[in-house]
């Protein structure tokens, strides 16, 4: 296994990553240069260093990538409001790219010649991943220890862990519940307590929202900016794309808003349970489609729905980098040039109800709608004629079936 020199490892500084990284030491013996990134997952990332100082790590990335991920990943997938499967704001899905990117960057930055992920072979993650490191690297070597190393079970990582001295906290000696993943716009839960889709989930599962009836009984107000497609700003305070969405976090936890029980098809085929929590998201994704309800046209905004279930497989898949999502990309955001104004919305018990919008260059006319005097705005006695030649094909239809006695 000496072929490989130096690898990059995507590395939270948990237990199975810190036992992949001495893996690839012992295993490939090879030199280990350990990536963690801050996507804003919550949790103190100076042990993950510490820990890779003392398993002889010399190069070692831990970076801030929280504003990168919402400017750049985040706000792009929501201008083309992107719901796998109808529902899933894809949280999991929109951070893997940046994870991947940044560790082909470190990769040239530091001469190693292979990446690693700790993915497991039965998810989309390592899909996410490797598509992402052959699309911005195509000759990049690629090490995915679930897929290689003899180690089955949990007892066998302990083992290792132990044989090879790395700290195993007392809890996760035993089997954890169910497994966890978080970045600034979700948290999923998925496996163990989980598994039975009939099974409702525990309240002890949930860690970013309360539950709607622990929520407050009176209702928030709050009113969200747009520019270009782009959240700006929450009641007139402008933020950076990392602070409006850390604020809508917090707005939605304590509101009961986010929550997603979720039956969803893997892309390697098989069906997973998983516990979705994206409270900013979900309050971000009903403030933008109210945004565009008044600016986009009923052609652009109709388009926009029929390509966004493309849009969002793809994120999903992993195809982050590929030319079909650039060039929906490049549609969508042509579709965001005026979409632009505030929402006003209420947040209630699990609840994001719009209340109000409003913008420069919104399309909608109260002289068309109206129900009183339109002082000529619209002359209702055209419909006869529009209606009639809609209905031309249908009265030709109506005509054979009744001449063919049908």
């Amino acid at each position: 296994m000496s072929d490989v020199k130096k690898v990059v490892l995507a590395y939270s500084g948990g237990l199975d990553t810190s036992i992949i990284l001495k893996w690839l030491q012992t295993h490939y013996n090879c030199e280990v240069v350990p990536f963690t990134a801050d996507l804003g997952q919550g949790e103190e990332l100076g042990p993950a260093r510490k820990k890779a100082e003392m398993m002889g790590c010399k190069e070692i990335f831990v970076e801030d990538l929280r504003e990168e991920f919402v400017r750049d990943f985040v706000f792009p997938m929501f201008r083309a409001n992107a719901l796998y499967e109808g529902v899933y704001l894809l949280g999991t899905s929109i951070a893997r790219p940046l994870i991947a990117k940044r560790q082909i960057e470190i990769a040239r930055q530091t001469g190693a010649d292979a990446v690693c992920h700790g993915a497991t072979g039965k998810g989309n993650d390592q899909v996410r991943f490797e598509l992402t490191y052959y699309a911005l690297e195509p000759g990049i070597r690629v090490i995915a220890p679930w897929r290689e190393w003899e180690m089955k079970s949990r007892t066998d990582l302990i083992d290792f862990a132990e044989k090879h001295q790395i700290p195993v906290p007392k809890d996760k000696r035993g089997e954890a519940p169910f497994s966890v993943d978080a970045n600034l716009l979700h948290s999923s839960s998925e496996g163990k307590v989980l598994e039975d889709p009939w099974r409702e989930p525990p309240e002890y599962v949930f860690q970013r929202t309360l539950s709607p009836e622990e929520a407050p009984d009176v209702p928030v107000s709050v009113e969200i900016g747009f520019e270009r497609g782009d959240a700006v700003s929450i009641d007139g305070k402008r933020l950076s794309p990392a602070e409006l969405l850390t604020k809508l976090n917090e707005l939605g936890k304590a509101n009961g808003i986010g929550r997603l029980d979720l039956v969803e098809n893997r892309f390697v085929g098989m069906k997973s349970r998983g516990i979705y929590e994206t409270p900013g998201g979900t309050i971000l994704m009903t403030a933008h489609r109210a945004m565009e309800s008044i600016t986009l046209d009923r052609g652009a905004a109709h388009l926009k729905d029929d390509l966004m279930p493309r849009y969002a497989e793809l994120v999903y898949y992993g195809f982050w980098f590929s030319p079909e999502r650039e060039m929906l990309q490049a549609a969508v955001d042509k579709s965001q040039e005026h979409v632009e104004g505030t929402v006003r919305l209420k947040l209630y018990k699990g609840n994001v109800i719009v209340t109000g919008r409003q913008s420069d260059a919104s399309l909608y006319s109260e002289s068309l709608v109206t129900f009183e005097d339109d002082a000529g705005a619209y002359d209702q006695k055209d419909a006869q004629g529009f209606i009639k030649l809609n209905a031309l094909r249908l009265r030709t239809l109506a005509a054979r079936r009744k001449r063919l006695g049908q």
